[in-house]
């Protein structure tokens, strides 16, 4: 089917979505959380034609620990939703070790490095343009109305009651309040956390930025011996770099640990204090209960160590939004594993390997086998 008929065919699933009339204000989309990919989810609700209304208890522009670094593939969707943050070309990734050298530059597009608060910003912008509406609040609890899976036989089917007594009536709700989602909580999601066996098995990421003109175009992966530090051009003269290591990982410790990288950030002004994040790893029992569907890091987070979270968050906001539209919400779960299979795998793989024996082993391989690393540079990017 040619995009045009595609189109249509949404526009056309959207209109039986959103034509049952209603004596009160019901949104058809709730969106909790007003993150990058919360904001998405609701720039792709009112992209096929639904309401939107995000429930944010943050004010102003949003920031927090992230690499920063928008992947080729989280570029192209950016600009499908009409966002084109400002940032620095990202040509590919480097793994170091201080004696090897691994590159690959990506074969086609280039990836982007992004303040947070610049993508907040960017985001935001074009989500009020196209008229999402914003209510600030924490939601304390959710109900639901048991009304079959169409989408039309009630006005309401979703109810989110927030803490200062309000309550917000959708159709449907997605949880895109990231990694300590309380959505995942309240509609029986969360799974109980894994039995911890190791204390350095639980990973956490701390970031912070210096006002020094970018010394190249890619984003820098130094392994350390306990923690990744991933140094990002954000802007002609400032970087971002984040760490991701265990428990207790010191930044200041971790940055003396690289020589070459405290070298060059030597007398280098910071740019933003430093921000934390984790643990990272989150699982769930699902990602769909009834109406409410889980999008980004709450609906299931391995770890930040290949850099895809921005892009796969944008992908399942999207996702999340065409089965709405077509009337089968019940295929968000098999859209989930299919956008996020490759990225599980290689995460999950590749954290096993960090935190073993074969630490040591993994920039010397890579250096070996550029073919390999390349392949796998490039999954990352699409």
């Amino acid at each position: 089917m040619s995009a045009a008929g595609e189109n249509a065919v949404a526009a056309g699933a959207a209109a039986d979505v959103v034509a049952e009339p209603s004596a009160s204000p019901v949104v058809d989309v709730i969106v909790v959380g007003g993150g990058p990919i919360g904001l998405a989810a609701a720039i792709n609700a009112r992209m096929h034609g639904l309401t939107a209304l995000v429930i944010e208890p943050r004010t102003g522009t949003i920031d927090k620990a992230c690499g920063e670094g928008v992947m080729p593939g989280a570029v192209t969707e950016l600009a499908a939703l009409g966002v084109h943050p400002r940032g620095r070309r990202i040509a590919g990734i480097s793994y170091q070790d201080g004696t090897r050298i691994a590159e690959h530059r990506f074969a086609s597009d280039a990836a982007l490095g992004v303040r947070r608060t610049e993508l907040h910003r960017a985001l935001s912008e074009r989500a009020v343009e196209l008229g999402v509406e914003f209510e600030h609040g924490k939601v304390e609890a959710i109900e639901q109305e048991d009304d079959g899976e169409s989408g039309g036989a009630k006005a309401s089917a979703v109810s989110a009651h927030l803490a200062d007594g309000r309550t917000i009536e959708g159709r449907w709700m997605l949880g895109c309040d990231g990694l300590h989602s309380t959505v995942r909580e309240l509609v029986g999601l969360a799974a109980r956390p894994r039995r911890v066996r190791r204390r350095d098995s639980r990973r956490f990421g701390i970031r912070q930025h210096f006002e020094v003109a970018p010394w190249s175009d890619l984003v820098e992966v130094h392994w350390a011996p306990t923690a990744e530090l991933y140094v990002t051009p954000v802007s002609d003269t400032e970087v971002g770099v984040a760490v991701l290591g265990p428990r207790g990982t010191s930044f200041e410790e971790a940055l003396a640990s690289v020589p070459a990288l405290a070298e060059r950030l030597r007398g280098a002004t910071p740019a933003s204090t430093v921000r934390g994040a984790g643990p990272l790893f989150q699982n769930t029992t699902g990602q769909r209960a009834g109406r409410v569907l889980l999008v980004g890091d709450a609906a299931g987070y391995v770890d930040a160590i290949t850099g895809e979270g921005i892009r796969l968050g944008l992908a399942e906001a999207r996702a999340a939004i065409e089965c709405i539209v077509a009337g089968k919400p019940e295929r968000y779960e098999r859209e989930w594993r299919r956008v996020t299979r490759d990225f599980r795998m290689l995460t999950t793989g590749l954290v096993a390997a960090a935190n073993s024996p074969l630490r040591r082993a993994i920039v010397p391989f890579a250096a070996r086998l550029p073919r390999v690393y390349g392949r796998v540079v490039e999954s990352l990017a699409r």
